[in-house]
């Protein structure tokens, strides 16, 4: 099997790419700037090549799709910034992927989206990655779409920022302190995507990923702070001061937080039992203290707590 995947060189992109490769399938890896792939080392390398392609352009999405057996399409963004729009990458380029897909015949797609994602969210982003969905559906019918909450691992911008703060700040504002939580450890999630890659019991489907435990963000923080034995005092922060200070953060050249982080954290990012989920697919989820364990707290990261870095 051949399989596509944008965005291959992002958080839970590189993680598929291995994990695809590691099981004998080979592995297109599209990219804005294939040198920056990042292909493992070890056996991947012998089954992942990359290709230069931009899910906005349509162009090099026919050109990285043609002659795949399946496509991922894990390509996400936060901030809205040097020409990428949500409508541009979570819309338009959604729909590039899925219609390439139908044009070259091609098996499987699995697209990437998100808890909460509603097309008639007031939320330009969250309304963006449901127009999104909407758009894969009509296009390519039988694709599967995967919604992870918020996702963790070692190398993170979630857990690795919540202990940033911790560190260099004496008191943590915190932006929807009470919003729960389901974190979902990335690796999870690319085994749910090589999953319904080799099952067609999951095309058309929609699966919602959630880890084993419900936290609110105000219960991970404290669970940072004694992971690193200190102490720190809470600062609520209202939502409606959070939307000003994230659209004057947008303006920065490294930007630690934007509108649509604090858009996600208004409401519970809680998996919904009412569709399939990982134990539908046949997979047990990493408890967050596991990884919380192994932790260094040494990473710089400037990207804010809210971010699940999908792609």
């Amino acid at each position: 099997m051949l399989v596509t995947v944008f965005g291959g060189s992002g958080f839970l992109g590189r993680r598929v790419v291995d994990l695809l490769a590691r099981e004998g399938m080979r592995v297109r890896v599209a990219v804005r700037h294939p040198e920056r792939a990042g292909i493992d080392a070890g056996a991947a390398t012998v089954q992942a090549s990359s290709v230069a392609a931009d899910i906005r352009d349509d162009d090099t999405v026919h050109a990285a799709v043609a002659g795949a057996d399946a496509v991922v399409n894990a390509v996400s963004a936060y901030l809205e910034k040097g020409g990428i729009t949500y409508a541009s990458v979570h819309v338009e380029g959604a729909g590039n992927v899925a219609r390439a897909c139908d044009r070259h015949d091609v098996g499987r797609l699995v697209h990437i989206s998100g808890i909460g994602a509603d097309p008639a969210s007031r939320a330009r982003y969250i309304r963006a990655r449901g127009e999104g969905e909407q758009i894969v559906r009509q296009a390519f019918p039988q694709a599967t779409i995967l919604r992870p909450s918020v996702m963790f691992a070692t190398d993170d911008a979630f857990l690795n920022a919540l202990a940033s703060i911790t560190r260099s700040m004496p008191v943590i504002p915190l932006i929807g302190g009470d919003t729960r939580l389901q974190p979902i450890h990335v690796s999870d999630v690319a085994a749910a995507v090589a999953v319904c890659l080799q099952n067609p019991a999951t095309c058309g489907r929609i699966y919602e990923l959630g880890g084993p435990e419900i936290y609110s963000l105000r219960e991970i923080f404290e669970m940072v702070l004694v992971r690193f034995r200190r102490r720190r005092l809470f600062l609520p922060v209202p939502f409606a001061w959070a939307g000003t200070l994230a659209r004057l953060a947008e303006m920065l050249p490294q930007a630690p937080l934007s509108v649509a982080q604090v858009d996600l954290l208004r409401d519970d990012n809680l998996a919904n039992s009412r569709v399939g989920g990982l134990a539908e697919l046949g997979l047990v989820p990493r408890p967050l203290k596991d990884t919380l364990a192994e932790l260094s707290g040494s990473r710089s990261v400037t990207a804010p707590p809210a971010a699940s870095a999908q792609s």
